[in-house]
């Protein structure tokens, strides 16, 4: 039953009556609302809202369930008119020109696509023409007889034929009469026509056959037998064939893309769908490149990274392989926006774009470099000014591909200064050493050490370049930061200087380098960013103790290949990359080359980096060498200038050792020795341990050995320590075997 309660008590007491007790909580101003930004004074409608109330008792006779219509104030606002004006300045514009046409770099790889195409496409039919020519003469009797045979039923009426049969049949002899008449005209007709058309054409073809050479006879009996082959050809067994097999990709719809999300298991999607909707398509599902694009709005409370945790099972209910199927999430909309591409191919086994600059042309750091594509075959470029970038993937993913992508960009920028470390110790980025500042190979010691002194030195040059740009006119450098034209002007030393470091870890896990190493690395990285000083680090092993947190939390673009858990992608993406959905351990042991793209761009990029492999690489190289000369400004060990020597701690080690060991000891613990040491030269030695020590002093056949000392409380104990006289020993033995300082 429902009653309609007066908006205003008629109980002076404030009860009115028939609520049992219950007042609607409406003032008597609520009756009329002014819309916000409205001219008039209009009165709101009365909203009808119905409670479900449930008494403690019946009453009147009346149920315990009753509806109450109350007369209250609208909650939702009024639904504005819809403007096109205002439609048109809300949405997003859509690109003028398309794709191909948006870059130089685009368009050339259109046009090397399409040139590429066509060659192929003519070079494999060419070889084909004496197999064509055999079918065509095999199939030319057949073809003649079609020909033949189509010939006279054209004269004689043959289309007709099944007509009259049928009026035999029917005994209709008046039909059958009428259609013979019918049919002898025809024939009468035809055979006129055949004969004014026939004679000349013979005549002209018997003169023209007789007054031209045999040449021309081999041509006509060609282009006669093609015609006779094309007429004898089977309907099912076309003469030529496609020199390019396309791929059979069916049509993304609607229907496709809700069952595909339906499949996921998603309690909230299974129930928008039991209550009719919760999946919505802001946009038509139209072609984006070599795939389909779909944009969806995922049911209340379902966001892009539930889906992007299933990509799997979301390929499986679209039916593609899971290298075809991206979803991706729109953040300058809502949580629940997802753009879902699905390609004609597995990005794994499409054909990469050529690198821009693999044939020809220069560079300029201070402007994007091209790095690679993106799923959909867009260019992805990445800025290194004022950025730091960390590579890192499992061993075998295309990490050093990726970095010598970056690196052959820089060394086709002559002003650009080039440092490379190759812990790797193998040869995969030894093509800088024709254009490079520094080069330095191995995973021994003394690359490792050669790889701390580059950061030392990379620490004083960011003091020196921050003094020297504080003392700049501010006409200059009004942003106190290095640009392209202070980088142009060589006298003040304020060109990008780009170290890369491979396999990184093995110098920041290194027991006697690595503390150090490791905030040297943090502050190049926090100093530098403004200053032309750019890191470019590379790991296969990304956890805490391979990769000092200062350095992974600090670095701006990122680019994550294929690796195994949570904590290796977040350690290279960053903090919580792997809880929005950003998950390189989806990737595949085939998707070499493939990761995500974290800072170059507004939103994390799945990207596929620019293969060049080792010859191209070399003749890259010897481009940047040749521009580096032209410009003056090859310099380091690509000019053959030696190499900066380490300021050794190796070298000295046993001198300092022995200096901080007097003659009155024999046996001294290692941790005495280290502090001692620390003492004589904080710069070299703050931070290091017994265990450092011992590292230190293993190639001299140093070995430590059980010491008893006393405690600074008197207390004896037992610990490890070195002896004197091995130390006077390894330097008596250095100096024999000709070893110096």
């Amino acid at each position: 039953m429902s009653e309609n309660f007066p908006s205003t008590p008629s109980d002076p007491a404030g009860t009115p009556s028939g609520t049992g007790g219950w007042v609607p909580d409406v003032s008597p101003e609520a009756g009329s609302l002014v819309p916000y930004g409205s001219g008039d004074r209009l009165p709101a409608a009365p909203a009808q809202i119905v409670y479900d109330l449930v008494k403690a008792a019946p009453r009147d006779g009346r149920s315990d369930t009753e509806d109450v219509v109350v007369t209250g104030v609208a909650v939702n606002p009024p639904e504005p008119p819809p403007s096109p004006w205002a439609l048109a300045r809300s949405g997003a514009r859509r690109p003028v020109m398309p794709t191909w046409l948006r870059s130089w770099a685009a368009l050339r790889s259109a046009a090397r696509w399409f040139a590429g195409y066509c060659f192929h496409t003519a070079l494999f039919h060419a070889v084909r023409l004496p197999f064509y020519a055999a079918v065509l003469f095999w199939r030319a009797p057949r073809g003649l007889g079609r020909a033949a045979t189509g010939a006279a039923g054209w004269l004689t009426d043959a289309e007709t034929r099944p007509a009259r049969a049928t009026a035999i049949r029917r005994e209709e002899t008046s039909e059958y009469l009428r259609l013979a008449k019918l049919r002898d005209a025809r024939v009468r007709v035809r055979t006129i026509v055949a004969i004014a058309a026939g004679l000349p054409t013979t005549a002209a073809f018997t003169i023209a056959w007789m007054a031209t050479p045999p040449a021309v006879h081999l041509v006509i009996l060609a282009i006669l037998v093609g015609v006779l082959g094309t007429l004898g050809a089977p309907a099912d067994r076309p003469l030529v064939g496609p020199a390019v097999t396309p791929t059979k990709v069916g049509r993304l719809t609607a229907d496709i893309v809700v069952r595909a999300l339906e499949s996921l298991g998603i309690a909230e999607i299974n129930k928008a769908r039991r209550e009719g909707g919760g999946i919505t398509f802001p946009a038509p599902i139209t072609r984006d490149g070599p795939g389909w694009r779909a944009d969806v709005d995922l049911p209340y409370g379902v966001t892009v990274s539930d889906i992007l945790d299933r990509r799997e099972r979301l390929a499986s209910g679209l039916r593609r392989p899971i290298g075809c199927v991206w979803p991706e999430a729109v953040h300058d909309t809502h949580a629940g926006r997802l753009v879902l591409w699905v390609g004609d191919e597995d990005m794994s086994k499409a054909n990469a774009a050529e690198w821009p600059l693999a044939r020809r042309g220069t560079a300029d750091v201070f402007a994007p470099l091209p790095f690679g594509s993106d799923a959909r075959g867009r260019p992805v470029t990445v800025l290194l000014p004022e950025n730091n970038v960390l590579v890192g993937s499992l061993p075998g993913a295309g990490k050093t591909s990726a970095v010598r992508v970056l690196l052959l960009a820089c060394g086709l920028d002559p002003t650009c200064e080039v440092w490379v470390y190759n812990l790797k110790g193998t040869g995969d980025l030894d093509a800088a050493e024709k254009f490079a500042h520094r080069c330095v190979t191995g995973i021994d010691d003394a690359s490792v050490e050669a790889a701390l002194v580059a950061l030392r030195d990379l620490r004083a040059e960011v003091v020196r370049r921050a003094t020297a740009l504080k003392n700049l006119p501010k006409d200059l450098c009004p942003d106190g930061k290095v640009t392209r034209a202070l980088a142009n002007r060589r006298s003040l030393g304020l060109h990008l200087l780009v170290a890369f470091f491979d396999e990184c870890q093995n110098l920041f896990t290194h027991p006697v380098y690595g503390e150090e190493a490791g905030t040297l690395a943090t502050d190049v990285i926090k100093l530098g960013r403004a200053l032309g000083v750019v890191l470019v680090l590379a790991t296969q092993r990304p956890d805490a103790n391979s990769l000092p947190t200062g350095v992974s939390s600090s670095v701006s673009v990122r680019f994550c290949l294929r690796v195994m858990g949570q904590v290796e992608n977040d350690m290279i993406l960053g903090t919580s990359m792997y809880k929005n959905g950003i998950r390189a351990t989806t990737l595949r042991p085939t998707d070499k080359g493939i990761g995500y793209l974290v800072g170059a761009t507004d939103d994390p990029l799945i990207v596929r980096a620019a293969y060049i492999d080792t010859p191209t690489a070399e003749k890259i190289a010897d481009r940047a060498r040749a521009v580096r000369i032209q410009a003056g400004a090859l310099a380091g060990i690509a000019a053959g200038e030696a190499p900066p020597e380490p300021a050794g701690r190796t070298s000295t080690i046993l001198d300092d050792v022995l200096a901080v060991f007097p003659a009155s000891e024999t046996k001294v613990w290692s941790e005495t020795i280290v502090a001692r040491l620390a003492e004589l030269r904080p710069d070299a030695y703050t931070g290091w341990g017994a265990e450092q020590l011992t590292v230190a002093l293993k190639p001299y056949g140093i070995s430590p050995g059980q010491v008893w000392g006393t405690t600074p409380g008197g207390k004896g104990a037992n610990r490890r320590g070195i002896e004197r006289q091995q130390v006077v020993s390894a330097i008596t033995d250095r100096s024999r075997s000709g070893g110096g300082d």
